[in-house]
């Protein structure tokens, strides 16, 4: 969301500054594109993995403040629930055995942290949504304790005026309301960043873009919520419901949410921070004193804190962002589509996958985006985050079929060819395609395999849905700790 802001309330005159200020960072980042000021060279990859906490009886632990003091790691940090924490992973480069050192990098982290957190009640546990959450877990008295979360609540609901409404109509069906933004906190992702060139930006957001919905449909892993079973990637839906700033009536306006998928292709970076502008007011309008074009004309780096916080706050499934890192901006692609988990092994080779099929595309002598509309790219989304594994896309030139089809047939020989262009180590290239190669091949990602278990436990042991949610995510754990591929899980 951006830099931690303090309890505080604003007024018509924070909001009218914010809104030029935010303008002239937009002016100032125009000036900077044209001028080429980007760090282009040796570009990196990183990786952020929001986890759950639990209990001994598999239920959400409201202990992150005691197990972040426990870990006492930076590379750990809060979240927008107190059963949620979130790992930023140093970036590294794509060559060699770069994604091998990521995931050693990842189990020695997480192992070390969950030894902590177990001395004071917790486990951790990388899945999109947990299982046994009910809607008492989510309240206002379950919002972390950091102030930027308060805020945030506070200037969401004053936007709308009315409590949430939350409709998923999936295999069974939910509907509830909030009056706190908490619901968010069930939604447990993975984001996947790729620093690139201003010259190439365009090109992999909408790579990104139309690959999203077969990322979402081979690495679902949030069918249940509030103990029914909805869409194979309930997290989607519930995201955009859960943050969603609009009151029915403006909804009929076709106001824009800000958890969008966006709308159309685009040319350059600029046209994402510039609908972020156009689009959507402040929800936090946090001035910082610098003047950017001041800065800029000095020979320095402006931070663009109020272009910064403002894109923070609009939740693209595929987020442009804008850093500065040791005195150099640069630019990256937030690719937030997938849940977290199963497993370390899974995050990684979804990575490899995502990273060399977007090289692939943007790479490519005709675009994959001039013979494919924008509404097709996002029908894709909400099928396959509707349907997981067993989903039907568009793909142009072959029209509709099973995505593991498409994945089988086309999608990773491109993913193979990309990778090698990134220089990857033909035997790590192998080793994670083949996870994504055996996923398709046996129709099990972490959504099948969590509805399997739960239908198994609720027929064959006789367990009521509380019972059998809970045996789900003890073995779920004991599954996940293994490391092996979730195509290999077995059903109990």
């Amino acid at each position: 969301m951006g830099e931690d802001v303090g309890v505080r309330t604003f007024s018509r005159e924070d909001r009218a500054r914010y809104r030029d200020k935010v303008r002239r960072c937009l002016d100032v980042f125009a000036e900077m594109l044209r001028e080429s000021r980007f760090d282009v060279e040796r570009p990196m990859t990183g990786l952020e993995i929001e986890l759950n906490l639990v209990d001994e009886a598999s239920e959400p632990a409201m202990r992150n403040a005691d197990v972040l003091e426990a870990i006492a790691d930076p590379s750990f940090q809060t979240e927008l629930g107190q059963f949620n924490v979130e790992i930023n992973v140093a970036p590294r480069r794509l060559t060699g055995t770069g994604t091998a050192q990521f995931e050693e990098h990842v189990r020695a982290s997480l192992n070390a942290a969950e030894e902590k957190a177990r001395a004071v009640g917790a486990h951790m546990v990388m899945i999109g949504i947990l299982p046994t959450l009910r809607p008492e877990h989510l309240t206002a008295e379950t919002l972390s304790a950091n102030p930027r979360y308060a805020l945030l609540n506070e200037q969401i609901f004053a936007a709308r005026g009315e409590d949430l409404r939350i409709s998923i109509s999936g295999v069974e069906r939910l509907a509830t309301t909030a009056d706190t933004i908490t619901p968010e906190a069930a939604c447990t992702s993975t984001q996947f960043h790729l620093q690139v060139s201003p010259a190439q930006f365009a090109d992999y957001w909408n790579a990104a873009q139309a690959i999203a919905g077969v990322q979402v449909a081979l690495g679902a892993n949030s069918p249940l919520l509030f103990g029914r079973e909805l869409w194979r990637e309930t997290r989607v839906p519930l995201f955009q419901q859960a943050t969603d700033t609009r009151a029915e009536e403006i909804k009929a306006q076709g106001v824009r949410p800000r958890v969008w998928f966006g709308e159309r292709w685009i040319t350059s970076v600029f046209d994402l921070f510039e609908e972020n502008v156009r689009y959507f007011p402040a929800l936090l309008p946090v001035c910082d004193p610098e003047d950017p074009a001041e800065t800029l004309a000095g020979g320095g780096v402006p931070k663009l804190a109020e272009l910064r916080l403002h894109n923070g706050t609009i939740y693209r499934w595929n987020r442009p962002v804008y850093d500065v890192l040791k005195g150099r901006p640069h630019l990256r692609v937030e690719n937030r589509v997938l849940p977290a988990g199963p497993t370390v092994l899974d995050t990684v080779a979804n990575g490899a996958f995502y990273f060399g099929l977007v090289r692939a595309l943007a790479e490519s002598d005709r675009p994959l985006w001039s013979q494919m509309s924008f509404s097709a790219a996002e029908e894709n989304f909400t099928n396959c985050s509707r349907h997981g594994i067993d989903a039907q896309v568009f793909w142009p030139g072959l029209g509709y079929l099973p995505v593991t089809e498409l994945v089988l047939r086309r999608l990773l020989p491109l993913a193979h060819h990309g990778l090698d262009r990134w220089g990857l180590d033909p035997a790590e290239r192998d080793r994670l395609l083949g996870i994504i190669e055996q996923r398709c091949l046996t129709g099990r990602n972490g959504a099948t395999w969590q509805v399997e278990t739960l239908h198994r436990l609720e027929s064959a042991d006789h367990l009521d849905r509380p019972e059998a949610l809970r045996e789900v995510v003890r073995h779920y754990v004991d599954l996940m700790h293994s490391n092996r591929p979730v195509h290999e899980w077995p059903i109990p």
